[in-house]
């Protein structure tokens, strides 16, 4: 059950839901689907195919659900991202060392 309950939090966070939105759409208390995503609570079927049609899924699809090919996904992105914050560190470096170079020029012209 634990394993399911991670798998539904992975899902409901994917969709930025809350766990009280979901709880509403599946008319159950906040503490109920608390018990779920962590696994307290065994789920039946009838609550089982109610949690797979909220995520658009089949219950097999829900209970197989891997998110490994998201993570790759988002390692991917994740890189990219470090890629461009490294370049725009770089540039901020750059643009530094510019602005010293002009002050120092500066104090020079107004020094003589």
């Amino acid at each position: 059950m634990k394993n399911l309950g991670k798998k539904i939090r992975l899902l409901r966070h994917q969709r930025g839901w809350s766990q009280e939105d979901v709880a509403k759409r599946l008319d159950i208390s906040i503490p109920a689907f608390s018990k779920i995503e962590t696994g307290i609570t065994d789920v039946n079927l009838s609550r089982l195919d109610q949690i797979s049609q909220l995520f658009d899924l089949s219950i097999v699809q829900l209970l197989t659900y891997n998110d490994a090919d998201d993570q790759k996904k988002y390692n991917t992105e994740l890189e990219l991202a470090n890629g461009k914050i490294k370049a725009c560190e770089d540039q901020i470096i750059g643009l530094q060392k510019k602005v010293i170079d002009l002050y120092e020029e500066l104090r020079k012209v107004k020094g003589n």
